[in-house]
């Protein structure tokens, strides 16, 4: 028996109403374009073109552009499946395609959904370190965005004359409200449901709310009181006695045991590690601030370094830190964390830390400096 095929109009419920989907659009999309904006501050700060700068100040700034990166993508899957089930009725329209700008609407939906969708479980699933695809996660999440951000414009512009009609409706004109929710009761549900997913997830970022973030379990915790997304032993690290660091100028190479590391002046500084996945977490780190040991070897401060490491195999075992973090003195060459000798999870013998920087960027077991 062939089930009859319902039509737009058979859908009265209040949720479908087009000034709910115009609110929950609204919020939509302002929680979206938070996450593309950060998004594509921190793959600039990761992959820069000659033209960007970032500074070293304020030390935590990237720590809250990428934690609103992460909280605003985790606001945005409730507003997503609010706005989806707000407007699934207009699937059963008819004619599907009426006219040049409907055929344009109905593509950008198409677009948007796919790529939202995708961003956004992609995100979450890096958030949890979960990566269950072949593909480098970075280069094709900054792809992707870019197509989403292009056809939510797309589609804003096609519905610009329904949002504005809808949200400058008054609650006077409006119809009787229908049975079931009332339009007042998905909207607050729909809050309700973000709040929620804002909740367990900012403690990542925020502390004092890490007691009732589930997706906070990284922070606090670790050797050193500090997570550690890569062990030594993960990376194939061992270290020798024999191990030395070498500081490349263009006056020559100069090496540095451990020993003489330790007697060069030390920095004290209070430096979050913020990382990617949206997590960040304080800590006390003791070294030698990468002003001094430029001076040390000849080299002027404010010149941008390159960083390797002595893991082979990672994917950041070498970084250029730029000239506006080799000037600054909260930039250290960290021997310590803690009050306590680096742990080797944590790059021991000696690690950058830099303030203002992703954590992919503070290479760990570092090996040799170059000046550029």
């Amino acid at each position: 028996m062939k089930l009859p095929i319902p039509q737009e109009e058979q859908f009265r419920a209040p949720a479908h109403h087009e000034r709910v989907t115009s609110k929950i659009g609204l919020a939509l999309a302002i929680t979206f374009t938070t996450c593309f904006v950060t998004g594509l501050i921190s793959h600039l700060i990761q992959h820069p073109p000659g033209w960007f700068w970032w500074p070293s100040r304020p030390a935590g700034l990237y720590r809250v552009t990428q934690g609103m990166h992460v909280i605003s993508g985790v606001a945005s899957i409730p507003l997503l499946l609010a706005k989806l089930w707000s407007v699934y009725p207009k699937l059963f329209g008819r004619p599907l395609v009426r006219s040049l700008p409907h055929a344009l609407e109905r593509l950008s939906i198409l677009v948007l959904s796919g790529a939202a969708f995708f961003e956004l479980t992609t995100g979450l699933l890096n958030v949890a370190q979960n990566y269950p695809w072949g593909f480098y996660f970075p280069q094709v999440h900054y792809a992707v965005a870019w197509l989403a951000i292009g056809s939510i414009l797309v589609h804003v512009a096609v519905k610009l004359p329904v949002i504005r009609r809808a949200l400058s409706r008054t609650p006077a004109a409006e119809e009787p409200p229908a049975e079931g929710l009332s339009r007042r009761g998905f909207l607050v549900t729909t809050g309700l449901a973000t709040g929620v997913a804002v909740v367990a997830t900012a403690g990542a970022t925020v502390p004092f709310l890490r007691g009732v973030s589930g997706l906070s379990w990284k922070t606090g915790k670790g050797t050193q009181n500090l997570p550690v997304n890569r062990t030594a032993a993960a990376a194939g690290i061992t270290w020798s006695p024999s191990w030395r660091l070498s500081v490349v100028t263009p006056r020559g190479t100069t090496k540095f045991s451990l020993d003489e590391l330790r007697a060069l002046p030390q920095t004290t500084a209070e430096l979050p590690i913020a990382c990617v996945e949206g997590w960040s977490q304080s800590a006390t780190w003791r070294g030698i601030a990468l002003p001094t040991l430029l001076k040390a070897v000849g080299a002027a401060p404010g010149t941008a370094v390159r960083v390797s490491s002595s893991e082979r195999g990672g994917l950041y075992g070498v970084s250029v830190l730029p000239g506006e973090h080799t000037a600054d003195e909260l930039t250290l060459l960290a021997l310590e964390l803690n009050g306590e000798v680096l742990a080797p999870d944590h790059g021991f013998p000696c690690r950058v830390i830099a303030p203002n920087r992703p954590g992919v960027l503070q290479t760990k077991w570092v090996t040799k400096l170059e000046v550029l």
